[in-house]
């Protein structure tokens, strides 16, 4: 009986975990469709995704405590426990730093945004959507082909320095249209641009965790 319950709460963890995971992940996804919609002058569906995101972030504050709780009292071998917690740490930072991006894009939603900017903007996303299912996949191929799941997360750095590259072209479109916004516009262009480029290290830096798990799981 007493293996069996041991049983049933690492599998809770697991699909907690899990759970947690995706959502982080569909952050992103819904971040991408706030600014499509504020590129194309949808407000309406740029704000209702925004709030999507929003409670999903919540859920996965929640889910993470969870998940820390159910750790202290499974029966999980220390260095399961010790990774789940960190691959869940590090989504947490993720999907913050998506909330942060996306707050900004709801007030950008009321301010004079050069076209050419949000359109740059959306390219960006389009790369940390890209980073974060490709994040996805590695994690999933962790306990079935590590070997896959390094070369994974290996296309995750490549992305990484795609999204690098164009912060410094937003960057260079603030300064172009500065003169045609006021500063409260420019500082909150500013934490848009700095936020999607944190999206996008959070990720790289699960995917280096990723790795390490994967040459250890190689080994075993």
């Amino acid at each position: 009986m007493e293996g069996w319950f041991a049983q049933r709460r690492k599998s809770k963890v697991l699909e907690i975990a899990d759970r947690q995971m995706t959502l982080a992940i569909d952050t992103v996804v819904e971040l991408e469709k706030s600014i499509n919609a504020a590129l194309k002058g949808e407000q309406k569906k740029a704000t209702e995704s925004i709030e999507r995101l929003s409670v999903t972030e919540h859920e996965i504050d929640e889910l993470r405590r969870i998940v820390f709780e159910e750790l202290t009292r499974g029966n999980l071998p220390s260095k399961d426990r010790e990774d789940i917690m960190h691959l869940v740490k590090r989504l947490d930072v993720m999907a913050d730093h998506v909330k942060d991006a996306s707050r900004a894009v709801l007030v950008l939603l009321k301010a004079k945004v050069p076209k050419e900017m949000w359109e740059q903007f959306v390219e960006t996303a389009k790369d940390l959507v890209d980073c974060a299912t490709t994040l996805r996949k590695a994690i999933e191929k962790l306990g079935t082909n590590p070997v896959e799941a390094t070369e994974l997360a290996k296309k995750i750095d490549q992305i990484e320095h795609r999204v690098d590259k164009k912060y410094v072209k937003s960057k260079s479109l603030l300064l172009k249209h500065s003169n045609k916004m006021n500063a409260a516009t420019i500082l909150l262009l500013k934490d848009l641009i700095e936020e999607m480029e944190h999206v996008a290290d959070a990720c790289d830096d699960t995917a280096d965790y990723v790795r390490i798990l994967s040459v250890a799981r190689e080994i075993m």
